[in-house]
């Protein structure tokens, strides 16, 4: 019996098809007219081959080489690790070969509510934050926000949180900076309606080379207090928190052009349909967003490794284009100088979720960022200040990755997930599903569905629900991480802790 509408072929080009539901052994499936026999039980999210492929030839899939196969590989043959293998090398050349694609955006909102900061910035929620300069104060930092709500009992803001981490002492050379840069970017942040900055006192992050770091602040929305230099630093900071909150309780939120928005994308826990449905839906909201003027940051720079030539050739100039080579370069030797495997980054639960290879994650990873011609690329901890879609220096890892766009000065992270995971940054996080199933599973933790799309649906109309949704999200609307209360950062760290 032959079984049609359980294979997704992504491009015409690839060898192999992705099972939509699992395909049992010896069952026969077609696609495009074509059919082929399965030789053994195909998984969810996984690959067949659709002809016959031999030994060292490539896999394709996205119309790119995912990686070669290790054997000869019959028609109706499962594709994953145990056959396939990376056809990638470490540090290469690369030459500028401009590229631009035709491609449809769809049209969207043209404002959205947000809060107008004095230095002209904009942010989409007014919250009362402590930073801590350094792991130490912590739980004093949590146990001023506890005094502070019993005492005065605040209202109409939008949250109040301290975001707790483990560093600002004990560090040395890039760690201590990055510390340093990280928690910098947080009390500039427009999603902050007012900061109090809790330092010790005898940490190497010093409060005067933080002050220094900061550059200009507004004094009515930044606090300091260096706790072994007062009396009861718990007294200090619910004074400190009492005056931050006068202030920024007056503000009211205005209409403001999208153009102003800066967005994040990234995705964790990935799955075989994480490249078709959810990183191609980013992809479209970020073309929608930069052609209203507004900026897209796409990170996690080993995630781009196998589908780096794509952005390359997207540069806008030779300038931007040389910057990606340092920033995919830089990143590998950051590998090789740690005596690490640059091209083993699938988790096991990527593996499951039927991603072989480096560059399997890589093609579909780099769908997020759209068609956009790349305007510019960001170092760790650097602010954007070029519109339209950037790359950030990051890693891949979920947290780090998070924390380092919402630094850069993006209000809101979108995130696609296969597999569904908690947690949330120090911005609005909303996580994005490749399937239905993760969906229906887990409500609490995903925000859209972008499963939908293998049901049916049409793209488009999914895509401008989304972009409506995202909107919502930036005029006031929580996310499910903002509901549950989920928000924390993660600096990146790289060498010795004193």
């Amino acid at each position: 019996m032959e079984t049609e509408n359980k294979l997704y072929l992504i491009t015409e080009k690839d060898n192999v098809a992705v099972a939509l539901s699992t395909v049992a052994t010896h069952e026969t499936v077609s696609i495009d007219g074509q059919s082929v026999t399965v030789s053994e039980e195909i998984p969810t999210g996984h690959k067949v081959a659709l002809q016959a492929i031999k030994e060292g030839e490539d896999i394709i899939k996205y119309g790119f080489s995912i990686g070669k196969a290790r054997n000869d590989i019959k028609a109706g043959e499962w594709i994953h690790t145990h056959n396939v293998k990376t056809g990638l090398h470490d540090l290469m050349e690369y030459h500028y070969e401009p590229k631009r694609d035709d491609y449809k955006v769809l049209e969207g909102p043209d404002t959205f509510k947000g809060y107008r900061r004095k230095n002209g910035n904009v942010g989409i929620r007014n919250e009362l934050w402590i930073v801590p300069t350094v792991g130490c104060v912590n739980g004093v930092a949590e146990l001023i926000i506890k005094k502070f709500k019993e005492r005065v009992n605040p209202e109409g803001i939008d949250a109040i949180e301290v975001f707790n981490h483990n560093y600002g002492c004990s560090q040395l050379g890039d760690d201590h900076e990055n510390t340093k840069t990280i928690l910098a970017d947080l009390v500039n942040h427009p999603n902050a309606g007012g900061v109090l900055v809790l330092g010790l006192g005898c940490e190497n992050n010093t409060m005067d080379a933080f002050k220094e770091a900061l550059g200009e602040y507004d004094d009515e929305r930044t606090k300091f207090i260096v706790t072994q230099q007062v009396g009861n630093e718990i007294e200090f900071g619910i004074r400190a928190l009492t005056s931050l909150y006068e202030t920024m309780k007056k503000d009211e939120r205005v209409e403001v052009p999208v153009s102003e928005l800066k967005i994040g994308l990234k995705c964790g826990g990935s799955d075989g349909f994480s490249g078709i449905t959810a990183n191609p839906l980013l992809g479209r909201f970020s073309d929608y967003l930069v052609s209203k003027g507004g900026t897209t940051m796409l990170t996690e720079v080993p995630e781009m490794f196998g589908a780096e030539t794509i952005l390359m050739d997207r540069a806008e100039d030779e300038e931007v284009f040389d910057k990606i080579v340092d920033l995919v370069n830089d990143f590998k030797q950051y590998f090789i100088d740690n005596k690490q495997p640059i091209y083993e980054n699938p988790s096991p639960g990527n593996k499951a979720g039927g991603i072989s290879t480096l560059e399997d994650k890589s093609l579909g990873c780099t769908q997020k960022g759209g068609h956009s011609i790349v305007k510019d690329v960001l170092k760790y901890g650097e602010v954007s200040t070029k519109k339209g879609l950037n790359l950030l220096s990051a890693p891949g890892n979920d947290l780090v990755a998070a924390t380092a766009l919402g630094a850069s000065g993006c209000h809101i992270v979108l995130f696609t997930t296969g597999r569904g995971t908690p947690f949330g940054s120090f911005v609005p996080t909303i996580k994005v599903s490749s399937n239905s199933r993760i969906h229906e599973l887990k409500p609490h933790w995903i925000d859209f569905n972008a499963g939908q799309i293998l049901e049916g649906r049409p793209s488009d109309d999914m895509t401008k629900d989304f972009i409506n949704y995202v909107i919502s999200v930036a005029s006031g609307e929580l996310s499910n991480n903002e509901k549950s209360g989920f928000r924390e950062i993660s600096i990146f760290k790289t060498g010795v802790t004193l």
